[in-house]
């Protein structure tokens, strides 16, 4: 890998690649880099945001696959089956693996950007009856407390402009798009039927916009 992936990465907009180390995983050998950066509408609102990159093969050859993933602890390391974000993780970096080449940028947004003590108090509001995007709204929150502004960063920072996305979530097309980096491809991320998540599946495709094809 180019000497440059090896140094400190510094963009117009702050964001500084912190760490970088070889990474094997079962899926096969990766680069694993830290980045962190402040995002905000302006100076005295921003807020610091930090994220893993992922990365595989060569970035340049051919518009990579590129997977968006927010932390899931719940899901992610536990196996939760009250979503489908363990499921989501292992199918981007396997496919990324099958491509021989790509990016999953792991962003720390527990709960949709809540944290994970106000995600386990959604949860209780759910056994109770809510959906998802109600759950959040009576704890105060917006129904999804995300914003994307890292990831088109850091895929400056390695040299990416176009981008293959995999994601359900259009919001993160138009946020790559606002920031710079076009996706000429939107790449479905749908993994197989779960039971335990059907309701989160249909709120998040009826309320917050999620496109699947089979619900």
């Amino acid at each position: 890998m180019p000497d440059r992936y090896n140094s400190v990465v510094t963009t117009s907009n702050s964001v500084r690649q912190l760490a970088a180390a070889d990474f094997p995983t079962r899926w096969g050998k990766f680069r694993i880099f830290g980045f962190n950066g402040k995002f905000g509408k302006g100076s005295g609102q921003q807020r610091e945001e930090t994220a893993v990159a992922l990365v595989m093969g060569d970035l340049k050859a051919t518009p990579p696959l590129v997977r968006i993933h927010s932390q899931c602890l719940t899901g992610d390391v536990f196996g939760s089956l009250r979503c489908d974000c363990r499921q989501q993780l292992e199918m981007a970096l396997s496919m990324i693996a099958q491509r021989g080449a790509g990016v999953l940028l792991y962003e720390q947004q527990e709960g949709r950007g809540i944290g994970l003590m106000a995600k386990l108090q959604a949860y209780e509001l759910q056994d109770a009856g809510l959906d998802t995007v109600e759950a959040n709204e009576r704890l105060g929150f917006k129904a999804d407390h995300r914003e994307f502004g890292l990831p088109a960063e850091i895929l400056k920072a390695l040299g990416v402009s176009q981008v293959r996305l995999l994601s359900n979530n259009p919001d993160k097309v138009a946020a790559l798009e606002r920031g710079g980096i076009q996706v000429i491809e939107r790449v479905p991320c749908e993994v197989s039927d779960n039971p335990h998540a059907e309701d989160y599946l249909k709120t998040k495709k009826e309320k917050l916009g999620h496109l699947f094809s089979s619900r």
